[in-house]
């Protein structure tokens, strides 16, 4: 599948950094992937540029300002989209610079940053995975776009036994699902249709046997 996904990376050809964005819900093995392909492209000799939204939070204040369970909350006011851009989508884009920075937020002090800026190469890929990729204020900026789909069960199953230490206890983990990330990800699916949007769809229920579809350009 990984070979597969690159050769349909490497098949995009613009004047500057190939653009492509691993979306999911999460859980769903979006990180993972963009990892494995960040691998595979640059044991073929390409530059790659890692990057996750999870880097271009809101502070707190801001991001659980309608509460920290709130799916509008989630959808709205998670990340800093206009960050996003000026730091990374636009400089490596048709008309950009190419001197990017990689976050605009650090997690831990839960705070607003601006590390210094890098210059990619014009064969440079970014791989960027998140949520919500799609949504009408980012997806333009997309040289092609992977979504990784699992069942929430599946998603949910995960999350208890990778985010239960962070929230404190298994219940709490399917509390913010059920009432955070649930909601926000039927709203998105309902309103932006990302499965009818992406150029490839990986199905990861099973992650040993992956099923995936390339679609045709």
């Amino acid at each position: 599948m990984v070979r597969h996904i690159v050769a349909a990376i490497s098949s995009v050809t613009v004047r500057h950094p190939v653009r492509v964005a691993v979306d999911g819900r999460p859980a769903s093995g979006k990180s993972t992937l963009a990892d494995e392909l960040g691998v595979a492209l640059r044991a073929q000799g390409r530059p790659v540029i890692r990057a996750t939204i999870d880097e271009f939070m809101h502070p707190k204040t801001i991001r659980y300002r309608r509460g920290v369970d709130s799916p509008e909350g989630c959808y709205e006011d998670s990340f800093d989209l206009d960050a996003l851009h000026d730091a990374l989508l636009d400089p490596l884009g048709p008309a950009g610079s190419r001197r990017f920075r990689v976050r605009s937020y650090d997690r831990d002090a839960d705070r607003v940053v601006c590390p210094p800026t890098t210059t990619a190469s014009e064969d440079a890929v970014l791989l960027f995975d998140g949520v919500f990729l799609m949504r009408p204020e980012l997806n333009e900026s997309w040289d092609m776009r992977i979504l990784v789909t699992t069942s929430f069960e599946e998603s949910l199953r995960r999350a208890r036994i990778r985010d239960h230490e962070t929230l404190g206890s298994v219940t709490r983990v399917e509390e913010r699902f059920l009432r955070r990330y649930l909601p926000s990800q039927e709203h998105y699916f309902r309103t932006v249709a990302p499965t009818e949007l992406a150029d490839v769809i990986v199905e990861n229920d099973e992650p040993a046997w992956p099923s995936w579809t390339v679609k045709a350009n």
